[in-house]
Formats: C-alpha cells, sequence, structure tokens
C-alpha cells in the first residue's frame, strides 16, 4: 500500500495546531505497520537551519499557476525513517506564517497543483492521497477535472481529513481560471460554489472517495446546523462516506518515564514522583510550593472556540478558592489582558504566561493536578490525552473528541478519567471545577486511582493507524 500524506503543516518542522502533530505522528505509525507512506508539505522557511542543511535538491520544474509560470523545486530527507519531500518555492513561502496570508487562496493553488505535478517526476504514484484540510481539498477535483487525461493518476483514491471545520478556503470564482487555470463550469453549475464564492473543502467533501473527521462525535456534530459552519447539507448528503478516527499522540515524545524537559521521571507505578514536578514547576513560577493545593492547569490559544469567554466569567469565583492557576497560550487580545489582570490581582494563586513555549508546556502536563479544557467546540483535542498521559486529570466541555476521549468520574463506581459539563454555561464549568478540586482535598487517595486510570488509557496511535488502514485498503477492495 503506497499512501502520500499531503498537508500544510507537520512537526517537527513547523507547526500552528494539532495538524501538525498529527503529520508528525500518524505517517510513522503507519510506516510501522508496513505502509509504505510519504509525507509532502510546503518548504516554509520558517523551518530550523539543522532540517534545511539535510535536504537535498532532487527535481526542478515549472507549475502553471493561471497565465503565471512558478518555480517549483522539490526537496527530499529522510527523517526518523519517513520520507519527506518539500515543495519550495521562495514567492510562496518564504514568510513568517503558514496562514492568514492575503494570497491564500494562490498559494495553496500552487501548493496543491505542484503535488500532483510531483508524482511522476519522483516516481511514485500512491495507491492512496491522504489530504488534510481545505489546503489540500481541492486535490481530489483537480485529479477529476483538470488531470483526470493523466492515465498513472486514474487508480488513485483519495482520503479527506478534516480537522476543523471552520476554516474552509473561500475565494472569488476568478481563482479557478486565474490560479487553476481552469473554467468556471464547476462554480457555475453548483458544484464549487458556496456563499457566492469557490469553497476548497466542499470541493474535497463532494470529490473525495472517503472523508474523516479526528474524533467520531465531530463527525456527527458537523452534520448539524449548530457545528456545521454552512456545510452541513453537504456531510449530510455524503454521510455514507464519512466516519471519525479518534486521534492519537505521539507516544515517543509524550512520555513521563522519557520526556527531556522533565527533572523527575515516572510511569503509573511510582505516580508520587509526579508531585516533585509540581514543586519544580510552583518554584519556577513564583507560586508558593504547596503540596496540599490543587494546581490547575491551561495550554491553550486563548479564543472563543477555546471556551475562555466562558471561563473569564468565573475566574474571580475560582480564585476565592484555595487554588493555583497556571496558564500559558497567546490569542485573542482582549482574552490575554483579562487573564493577565488575574495573574497581577492574584499573584500567589495566578500564573498567567502570555507566550508559547514548549518546555514549559510539557511541565505543566506533568506538574498540574487538573487540566482545564472548556472548548466551545473541540474536533478532536490534543491536550486532554497529553494530560492523562501524565496522570493529570482534565475538566472538559463534553463535546466531539472531548466527549469520545475523557470518561467523567463516576463518584458510584469510581471510575473515570477525568470531569466533564454538558450545559456550555459558566455555571455548570464551575460546579464541575468544584466537584474535581473537592476530590483533590477529601478523598484523595480516590483521587490518584483516577489519575491512574488516566495515565492506563491507551491514545497511542496504533489503534487509530489500524483504522486508517483498514479504511486505505477498503478503497482498493
Amino acid at each position: 500500500m503506497r499512501v502520500l500524506f499531503c498537508t500544510a503543516e507537520c512537526s517537527p518542522f513547523f507547526k500552528t495546531g494539532g495538524l501538525g502533530d498529527v503529520a508528525g505522528a500518524l505517517p510513522k505509525e503507519l510506516k510501522r505497520n508496513g505502509v509504505d507512506v510519504r509525507v509532502v508539505l510546503p518548504f516554509f522557511s520558517k523551518i530550523s537551519q539543522k532540517f534545511k542543511d539535510q535536504c537535498q535538491d532532487i527535481v526542478n520544474f515549472t507549475v502553471e499557476v493561471g497565465w503565471r509560470k512558478q518555480y517549483c523545486g522539490i526537496k527530499y530527507l529522510n527523517h526518523e525513517g519517513i520520507d519527506y519531500y518539500f515543495i519550495d518555492n521562495l514567492y510562496y513561502f518564504d514568510r513568517p506564517n503558514i496562514y492568514g496570508d492575503y494570497d491564500d487562496g494562490e498559494k495553496f493553488a500552487f501548493f496543491q497543483q505542484a503535488i500532483i505535478e510531483m508524482m511522476e517526476k519522483i516516481d511514485f504514484i500512491p495507491d492512496v492521497m491522504h489530504l488534510n484540510d481545505h489546503h489540500t481539498a481541492m486535490i481530489p477535483f483537480l485529479l477529476k477535472e483538470k488531470y483526470g487525461w493523466v492515465n498513472s493518476f486514474n487508480h488513485i483514491r483519495k482520503v479527506l481529513t478534516i480537522h476543523n471545520l471552520e476554516f474552509q478556503g473561500q475565494y472569488g470564482p476568478d481563482i479557478l481560471p486565474e490560479v487553476f487555470g481552469m473554467s468556471t463550469e464547476r462554480f457555475e453549475d453548483g458544484t464549487l460554489r458556496f456563499n457566492e464564492a469557490v469553497n476548497y473543502m466542499k470541493a474535497g467533501i463532494l470529490y473525495a472517495d472517503k472523508i474523516t473527521t479526528v474524533s467520531p462525535s465531530y463527525a456527527r456534530e458537523i452534520q448539524t446546523a449548530e457545528f456545521g459552519f454552512g456545510l452541513d447539507p453537504i456531510l449530510r448528503m455524503e454521510s455514507h462516506n464519512l466516519s471519525g478516527i479518534l486521534n492519537g499522540i505521539d507516544y515517543d515524545v509524550f512520555n513521563p518515564e522519557t520526556d527531556w524537559r522533565l527533572n523527575n521521571h515516572y510511569n503509573v507505578d511510582n505516580i508520587g514522583v509526579k508531585q516533585l514536578n509540581k514543586r519544580e514547576l510552583q518554584e519556577r513560577l513564583g507560586l508558593p510550593i504547596r503540596d496540599d493545593v490543587p494546581l490547575i492547569g491551561m495550554v491553550s490559544r486563548l479564543t472563543y472556540q477555546k471556551g475562555f469567554h466562558v471561563l473569564l466569567q468565573e475566574m474571580e469565583n475560582l480564585l476565592q478558592f484555595d487554588v493555583q492557576v497556571v496558564l500559558l497560550g497567546t490569542g485573542d487580545a482582549m482574552f490575554e489582558q483579562q487573564f493577565a489582570y488575574f495573574g497581577y490581582k492574584y499573584p500567589d494563586k495566578a500564573s498567567i504566561n502570555i507566550s508559547f513555549d514548549e518546555t514549559l508546556a510539557q511541565q505543566i502536563y506533568a506538574g498540574s493536578d487538573l487540566f482545564l479544557m472548556p472548548s466551545a467546540t473541540e474536533p478532536c483535542g490534543l491536550s486532554q490525552m497529553m494530560a492523562m498521559r501524565y496522570g493529570t486529570l482534565p475538566i472538559v466541555h463534553e463535546i466531539g473528541g472531548l466527549r469520545d476521549s475523557v470518561q467523567p468520574y463516576n463518584p458510584g463506581n469510581g471510575e473515570g478519567t477525568g470531569f466533564g459539563f454538558n450545559n456550555f454555561q459558566p455555571y455548570y464549568l464551575m460546579e464541575v471545577i468544584k466537584k474535581a478540586i473537592f476530590l483533590y482535598w477529601d478523598e484523595r487517595e480516590t483521587f490518584e486511582n483516577v489519575m491512574r486510570q488516566a495515565m492506563r488509557k491507551d491514545f497511542s496511535w496504533q489503534q487509530s493507524s489500524q483504522q486508517y488502514i483498514a479504511l486505505y485498503n477498503g478503497l482498493h477492495s
């Protein structure tokens, strides 16, 4: 089975979120299971010099982006046993950001056409192209409508994974002739049209052979008006091709026994060592060093999607309790300022870190007792899995992948791996936080049992990769 995994971001080269983590981890697990998988991504200038120096230039050619003739170089790197191909073009990829440029439609149009035209030149025609989000979602459409005359492409099956439906890639109809060199026929007949724009994600949903999302619950949710961002009728129509496969996390990277960012390593059998990481975290952040206070961690983008507007309504209330709160993240300026205010007002209880720091993030996962994720929507979420791996109990809104990965604590039988609330209101969030901190104060032995149950959950890619392999095989059966 030959698979070409197409992505706009990929750890460890560059990433902005969950897509980068998935692209870094899933191909490794597929490879372990005998799949000939290769990854193609843009050669963004922000890639570290270490990786730039290891890349080999293997071929270059010209891609026609409408009337423009653009240079395309292919760089090759084998990293940790995986073959990576980088699409090189300074005009499109020598930029500080991966997304958010005025010409994203053109940039990713070049990227997708370059991927297709690269395949014959590197002599790798896959059985399956695994596409991710709208940055590569036009490829199934292009393979049929523009490159259908290339016989060697006709057997390729296309899988599109939706990591976040909110971002769809919508551009004016002129983009078809201007950057794809195609007629507007498929816009005019309604196939690609959405809100009077060409919609890359809609194209992928209609033309891919199979569509997956990053959790079973999210696959159901995006078929509703509440979570479908307008595409829910299309997704209901294609529901026979739609399934949800829960993401995993990279157990080589997120491992409390070996994590190089921690001074004190531990596992489920010597969970008491975790307390040393808590003390070091408190010391690093200038909080009182206390074992008896529940430390609540957060590592996140500060956005409405992540539910921080609901938490901020209860922050004053929360900080009346004997707790410590540690936050790491950047995002909406209003949220940054409001959290910073609580950091100034309660310096012995709240450490607010408006930055991005991977080492501190790991120390928060390992040093906290509780991990707060009040997301309004969450296609999958990886932070709750990382927290559980480190024995830190998540407090989550039971939505999307959070519902699929966190089992709320049941006082009746003692089972559970965290705490959850259903009603997305400040009162219910506060009630579940209180439930968690009271369990910490009053029933420490029970709390530690739940920690062990969380650590024993298997969120490795092994299980999920088997589901993807079954999906790939089903396309050719």
